[in-house]
């Protein structure tokens, strides 16, 4: 399902921090020969194969996740942290079966083969999640060679895709600069571990010093906001919920700096503002745009500030159940908003948030 619109904006400053960690290590991992270089900055990249999603981060982290067939719940996930030395952890979700008292663990079987899994506390508690943490090579070989993949627990059976898994655990493989070491997840080679890409550097954010929330202006939008054609059209679409129009928020940065959340869009079970950096008492209010790892949003959905961490947390959902879509964090660092976390699930495959994919990771 698709997720709702990242909305381009022109406010420079706000993302110029997170602009220049983005650009994109271009060459492919097998042609980087230049070994004693720097690392560059690496870019996210979403990837699909077949029915496999294959997803790594701009610290090249990287994650494959594999569907159950249509209509069922249930999901594999096969991570990998760049470097030589890491090991790949698989894990599997399925959906809980209270009813039945089951409490056996759950079972990957590859064309016959049984791998056991050990259980793994979720953030959904609907969803049983089991984790492969030894010998996973041997997993992945089977993965990428094999025909018929199930995943059980006591009674339940259910289909898992292996369409595309080759092509995907190539794609990490590559990313990471693994191809033909002794520990590739696929095609497997001569070369050492040695011969991996070590991680690229991480972008630093640090918080702006907090600042007191005493005394702040009563949350009512000034006249230099109604005067504005964005939040005149935001007023326009909210008009038929009062209670949502009215929920205009503020905070303060620093001492003569606010933040100002503005209603702008409700649904089912997303809700957007658009946010505005202001002088006291909300005067000059300029718009933010946040940067992602893709393109800068004017929007937040479901978003929270939280004056005690300078932080900006939302969670837009790509439906009510919340198994799909980007959940993001930014700093305020004193001059504008910069990126701190991302994750997003583009496929909506019952996989609990915390498990999703990393695609912006900073230190």
């Amino acid at each position: 399902m698709p997720l709702r619109r990242l909305a381009l904006a022109a406010l420079v400053a706000a993302t110029a921090a997170t602009a220049a960690c983005q650009e994109g290590r271009h060459e492919e991992a097998s042609g980087r020969t230049d070994r004693a270089a720097p690392p560059a900055p690496a870019r996210a990249e979403t990837r699909k194969f077949r029915e496999w999603l294959a997803v790594c981060d701009n610290g090249d982290a990287c994650a494959a996740f594999a569907p159950a067939a249509e209509g069922l719940t249930g999901w594999l996930r096969l991570s990998r942290d760049p470097g030589p030395a890491d090991r790949p952890v698989i894990m599997a979700g399925l959906a809980a079966a209270p009813d039945k008292g089951d409490e056996a663990p759950l079972t990957l079987t590859i064309d016959g083969r049984v791998f056991p899994t050990a259980p793994v506390a979720a953030s959904d508690d609907q969803i049983q999640v089991g984790a492969i943490r030894q010998n996973t090579l041997a997993v992945a070989d089977a993965l990428g060679s094999g025909r018929r993949l199930t995943l059980s627990r006591g009674e339940q059976t259910v289909p898992i895709s292996l369409s595309g898994a080759a092509a995907a655990l190539l794609w990490i493989d590559e990313r990471q600069g693994r191809l033909a070491t002794t520990t590739a997840l696929a095609q497997r080679g001569r070369k050492p571990p040695a011969a991996a890409l070590s991680a690229p550097p991480l972008p630093a954010v640090a918080p702006a010093a907090a600042v007191s929330q005493a005394r702040l202006p009563r949350p009512a939008l000034p006249a230099a906001f109604e005067a504005r054609p964005d939040v005149r059209q935001c007023r326009s679409d909210t008009r038929f919920s009062p209670p949502f129009q009215s929920s205009v928020t503020v905070d303060r940065l620093s001492p003569d700096v606010e933040l100002w959340g503005v209603p702008c869009f409700a649904g089912a079970y997303n809700f957007s503002f658009r946010y505005f950096i202001t002088g006291p008492g909300g005067a000059d209010p300029r718009p933010v745009a946040f940067p992602t790892s893709r393109a800068p949003t004017d929007e937040v959905v479901n978003g929270r500030y939280d004056p005690a961490s300078r932080t900006l947390s939302a969670f837009d959902k790509g439906r009510g159940l919340g198994d799909c879509g980007v959940a993001s964090t930014w700093v305020w660092a004193g001059r504008a908003f910069v990126l701190k976390a991302e994750r997003e699930m583009r496929e909506c495959w019952g996989v609990p948030a915390d498990l999703w994919p990393t695609t912006w990771r900073t230190r």
